[in-house]
């Protein structure tokens, strides 16, 4: 296979696994081989096994972070900090992009940036959604509720008051209180429960501050 065949294969694609090239005649075995060459010569970057990305100049579609999150571990979603930034409710700039999956917890260092993964079970694995990150690019996002139930179940003390105090959280009023109790009662979890009450009691707080007078 030569370069060209490949930007053709994988044009307009962010990211792209070797099964993209191994449709028609052709050996895998060749294929992996020309993998390497191109990541050895800077033409192409490898992010996981069987898993690449066209380095510049190029490729055509920069590939963001949220996607290649999911794409590295297929079985997560963002959350914690990394949405929390998204949607405005922290704000820090958050240089890691941190997700949540049923495997394995891990992190991926890659071309494109830093990737962690914190392990959840199954059954915590909700309230999430797929979102539009423009230039044709999708990934799997927890809503603001639940990147903050996340963060909070996920941190030893994490319900506490001075560690809520501590993320400084803002734009409260965008948050679905309602939207938030149902999940904690779905999860089953009184740390949550607790934490919830006291979110609440910040958001009335930073409502009444706002009142005309």
């Amino acid at each position: 296979m030569k370069f060209e065949e490949l930007l053709n294969i994988s044009s307009g694609e962010p990211v792209f696994e070797t099964g993209l090239l191994l449709a028609g005649d052709v050996k895998p075995a060749d294929v992996r081989k020309q993998l390497s060459r191109w990541v050895s010569t800077g033409k192409i970057y490898k992010l996981r096994r069987g898993l690449y990305a066209l380095a510049p100049p190029h490729l055509k579609v920069k590939p963001h972070p949220f996607l290649v999150a999911n794409r590295l571990v297929p079985a997560s979603y963002v959350s914690l900090q990394s949405a929390l930034a998204y949607y405005g409710l922290i704000p820090e700039y958050v240089p890691v992009t941190t997700s949540v999956t049923t495997w394995r917890a891990g992190r991926w260092d890659t071309p494109l940036g830093v990737f962690l993964y914190r392990h959840f079970q199954k059954s915590n694995l909700t309230g999430y959604r797929l979102i539009d990150l423009g230039d044709g690019q999708h990934a799997l996002l927890a809503t603001p509720e639940k990147a903050l139930l996340d963060l909070i179940y996920l941190t030893p003390g994490g319900d506490s008051p001075d560690f809520l105090t501590g993320l400084r959280l803002q734009n409260l009023d965008s948050l679905n209180l309602k939207g938030m109790r149902d999940l904690t009662a779905r999860l089953g979890s009184k740390k949550l429960v607790r934490a919830v009450e006291r979110i609440a009691s910040a958001v009335s707080l930073e409502s009444k501050e706002y009142e005309p007078l």
